[in-house]
């Protein structure tokens, strides 16, 4: 429901979301907690997050680092490490936790602790056809690692040379097409089943490929996958903005200390939770489809993944607030995506 400067949702959720461990999580925690009522929390830490027992240890941690106005209002939904040792029986296993969500697929060494994810897709096979029977997601982390591909390729050759064929040979398993950044991703979901849908991040529509080097090297605005033409940036925003349920909302916030982002081997990841829901509003806003938002943040997703959509209402004005140049990171400062600029969008 909209009105000329405010539009009033159904409370989103967050279906990709990086909040780090130990020292570092209470510091982010809150600006997804103030938006989202649950986000899928990835599972690439430095150890990664390969078991269910693992997820629910790191669950306790998330929840113990929640504010007190926040225990009763967030929940965590956790994801597996798909490695390739993964086993079928942990499949089982994590399903009938209640508390793990999916399982995520990373390419190993295709993004930051990445390392241990899977080197060969076709011996994990069995856990994709017990995945598919447990109705459990597998969220798919769709770019190449072959250092021949040019890393603005490796998108649409990860379509070709794999997902394409996993959307065949498994065509009742749920796929969720992480943080698209192609028109190539786009045309892929439209036409594939309802079982595959994606998320899409604010940073990948309102930031092209130019916004690497606008003025030096900026890399504050590095992520992977990395920033795409213009014409990909449209086609993401067509596709957010289209009404279409395979569409939803994943920020893919990704902290990483100032000095990590600054460095000669600056890390992949922009922080975006403290505009989680302020930089989409800005978003359909400018394209006109205010009236989308809440399909895009509040339903598709839970719908998607079997989900009960929340009852919680939030309220957004069309008001600027200022963005901090830094904000606290354990112990150390973070730069926030638009650092020192506006939210156009504010969250009431």
């Amino acid at each position: 429901m909209t009105a000329s400067n405010k539009i009033t949702l159904t409370k989103p959720d967050d279906w990709h979301l990086h909040v780090r461990d130990g020292v570092f999580l209470p510091s982010v925690l809150s600006d997804t907690a103030d938006r989202f009522a649950r986000a899928i929390i990835m599972p690439n830490l430095v150890d990664p997050v390969t078991t269910t027992r693992l997820a629910g240890e790191y669950r306790s941690r998330i929840i113990g680092a929640l504010q007190n106005k926040h225990k009763l209002t967030f929940d965590p939904l956790m994801t597996l490490y798909l490695t390739n040792r993964t086993s079928a029986s942990e499949i089982k296993k994590a399903r009938e936790s209640g508390f793990v969500h999916a399982v995520k697929w990373y390419p190993a060494g295709a993004t930051t602790n990445s390392n241990q994810g899977v080197s060969d897709i076709v011996a994990c096979y069995d856990v994709l056809e017990a995945m598919a029977e447990e109705g459990m997601p597998l969220l798919v982390h769709g770019e190449v690692t072959d250092p021949t591909v040019d890393i603005f390729d490796r998108e649409r050759v990860f379509i070709d040379q794999f997902l394409t064929g996993i959307i065949k040979n498994f065509p009742t398993l749920k796929i969720v097409f992480e943080h698209i950044t192609t028109e190539d991703a786009v045309l892929l979901v439209e036409g594939a089943s309802d079982n595959v849908a994606a998320t899409i991040t604010a940073h990948h529509m309102l930031l092209n490929r130019n916004s690497l080097f606008n003025g030096g090297i900026r890399p504050h605005h590095y992520c992977l996958p990395v920033l795409k033409r213009e014409k990909h940036r449209k086609a993401l925003i067509k596709a957010a903005t289209s009404s279409s349920k395979k569409f939803f909302l994943g920020t893919d916030s990704a902290p990483h200390t100032k000095e990590t982002k600054e460095s000669a081997c600056g890390c992949a990841g922009i922080y975006s939770s403290h505009g989680g829901i302020e930089f989409y509003a800005e978003i359909f806003d400018k394209a006109e489809a205010l009236d989308k938002l809440e399909a895009f943040a509040s339903f598709n997703g839970p719908d998607f993944y079997g989900l009960t959509r929340n009852q919680d209402k939030i309220t957004l004005s069309r008001k600027q607030s200022v963005i901090a140049d830094v904000i606290p990171f354990g112990n150390e400062e973070c730069v926030p995506l638009r650092a020192g600029g506006n939210l156009r969008w504010s969250l009431d």
